[in-house]
């Protein structure tokens, strides 16, 4: 087991990490940015180092920097948590070129899934179903046009190295494809440096289903059940829950059976998560595959009773999974607490928490990095707390939601906190009648003053 974790992250997920860590009896080292010098993840770290100023490029996505400090408190693992640098491939060859172990997959599997057609084109040797769409990057708009063409519209335009929504386009007749074929492009080559562009047949209001999967250094490889994170915004996850309202025994068998495939297809070493869009008639088609673990990662551990970080590290470490598939147990949910105003188009509220109370109670868990008299930075993302609620069904657990939100008190800055409240009342997001597209057209009111 490894000694001494470097944590290359920030914020909630980094205080995760070295919750875990000090329960294994592993030390741990916080970086940080001079943005993040009172985070708590810096205090409750066994170490902490400063990496940079606040601009990611020269403190978090500096790789240079994060070994250095690994260098200097002779760490000899790295967890890169999520976002910034936990799915790039040549800081995990960095890792492996100084013996430093990377907690994740090989740089191969990570290139090999992040780059979506080369992805694509693993799941159907896998023999997992795939939307129909364009055999690898296209090549000229014109090639675009007839694809499109022989799918038939509504078509949607990706970038192959996109995610979060960029680089990302519906197309819904041909006299709109040129436009934005184009805008779909500059945004690619402006958000990651790469203009290739692939096309798919645009899945009218699907589900966004993904599976929980693990697999160990000897080939074997687990579901953990599956997580349904339909209610989105701009492609952005903002609930999430287990079991998915929309599953059945069968659907979940095979959608299982299929993210198993996918893990076995690229040998995969680690946590990761598949997902799939999953159309109203229940037939379900890959989507991508994200190698790391995830934001909402909490959802899954309320239901099988199981900490998926410390999975992560003894996976790393070279031990064996043990035990086969997960059914879950209850009911979870997860509400993402953005420090956003949701009655101004989500616009960021970065600034001051003056006041902070977060929820309590049975089967109420809240992950957070912020306090009362904190400053939440507007260099980063704007989520500030994770408020996850379990119970025996999915109707106790929105009612357990409903009283956890209301006690959920943070005063200085604008969250969602009230769009949620809103949304645990909605009586279609209660029946479980929603898609991706659900919160097109939810309307969100100025909450009452108390």
């Amino acid at each position: 087991m490894f000694e001494k974790v470097l944590i290359a992250n920030r914020g909630e997920i980094a205080l995760r990490i070295i919750r875990t860590c000090r329960e294994m009896g592993i030390k741990t080292v916080a970086v940080y940015s001079t943005a993040d010098r009172e985070s708590l993840h810096v205090r409750f770290a066994d170490e902490a180092v400063c990496i940079g100023p606040p601009s990611s490029a020269e403190s978090y996505l500096s790789v240079p920097r994060i070994m250095a400090a690994v260098e200097i408190t002779n760490a000899d693992a790295v967890h890169p948590g999520y976002g910034f640098l936990a799915e790039n491939a040549d800081f995990a060859e960095v890792c492996a070129e100084y013996g430093i172990k990377f907690i994740g997959p090989t740089p191969a599997q990570i290139r090999k899934m992040g780059d979506k057609v080369t992805a694509k084109e693993t799941m159907i040797k896998a023999g997992v179903p795939v939307i129909p769409g364009s055999d690898g990057l296209v090549k000229d708009l014109k090639s675009g046009q007839k694809i499109a063409k022989e799918i038939g519209y509504p078509v949607i335009i990706k970038a192959t190295a996109g995610g979060g929504g960029k680089g990302m386009r519906i197309v819904w007749e041909a006299k709109d494809f040129e436009n934005n074929w184009d805008r779909a492009r500059q945004e690619a080559k402006a958000a990651f440096g790469n203009d290739g562009i692939y096309i798919e047949k645009f899945i009218e209001e699907p589900r966004h289903i993904e599976f929980q999967i693990a697999g160990d250094q000897k080939g074997k490889v687990v579901h953990l059940s599956e997580r349904d994170c339909s209610i989105q915004r701009r492609h952005q996850k903002l609930v999430e829950e287990c079991p998915s309202p929309f599953m059945t025994d069968d659907l979940r068998e095979k959608m299982g059976e299929a993210a198993v495939r996918a893990g076995e297809a690229i040998k995969y070493e680690g946590v990761g998560t598949v997902e799939f869009l999953v159309d109203k008639y229940r037939n379900f088609y890959f989507m991508e595959m994200n190698t790391r673990i995830q934001v909402e990662h909490p959802v899954t551990e309320e239901v099988i009773d199981h900490d998926l970080i410390k999975e992560q590290i003894k996976i790393a470490a070279g031990e064996r999974i043990t035990g086969g598939n997960y059914i879950p147990n209850g009911h979870a949910m997860e509400c993402r607490i953005n420090a956003e105003d949701p009655l101004n188009g989500f616009r960021p509220s970065p600034g001051r928490i003056t006041s902070f109370h977060s929820s309590k109670g049975h089967g109420v868990r809240v992950d957070t990095h912020v306090y009362a008299g904190y400053t939440i930075p507007p260099n980063y993302d704007s989520m500030i707390a994770k408020l996850i609620c379990r119970a025996r069904t999915r109707e106790e657990c929105i009612k357990k939601m409903e009283r956890a939100l209301d006690e959920f008190i943070i005063e200085g800055v604008k969250t969602t906190v009230p769009f949620h409240q809103q949304l645990m009342k909605d009586e279609r997001f209660k029946a479980g009648d929603f898609h991706t597209g659900f919160l097109n057209d939810f309307e969100i009111k100025e909450p009452k003053k108390k």
